[in-house]
């Protein structure tokens, strides 16, 4: 068994190639394993957001507390709240953040292929956000 404490996990600010606004990114488990399952805590402030990206093996977000947003390329805007939980295809084109009005944390999990958990690509504009 291994436990590892909340103060001993990493955590800082998501990358702004990345992300729009105001993220915090707290890694939970296997942050630099390349050939694993990864898990992060994200903290998005309202409006903020991530690029579009794709997962090789998919993405599974699970809400953990306020209001978010989540859509995949050519679909609609969805809202998600506490206790949702997304399942995004593999490599399918997507993006997720936080309410225009709201805060939203959730936990996000992928695998690991190839050495490649993500491909990030261009930002999410306002208007798409807005949209």
């Amino acid at each position: 068994m291994e436990i590892t404490r909340a103060e001993s996990r990493p955590a800082g600010p998501g990358p702004t190639d990345w992300f729009t606004g105001s993220v915090q990114v707290e890694m939970l488990f296997n942050p630099f394993d390349k050939e694993r399952v990864q898990g992060a805590s994200v903290t998005f402030q309202p409006n903020a957001r991530t690029a579009w990206h794709t997962h090789p093996l998919g993405q599974t977000l699970i809400v953990t507390s306020g209001v978010g947003r989540v859509q995949r390329w050519g679909g609609p805007i969805e809202e998600i709240r506490v206790g949702d939980v997304v399942w995004f295809a593999p490599s399918e084109k997507h993006w997720h953040g936080a309410a225009p009005g709201a805060a939203m944390t959730h936990i996000a999990i992928q695998e690991v292929q190839n050495g490649k958990a993500v491909d990030w690509m261009e930002k999410v504009t306002d208007e798409q956000y807005a949209a």
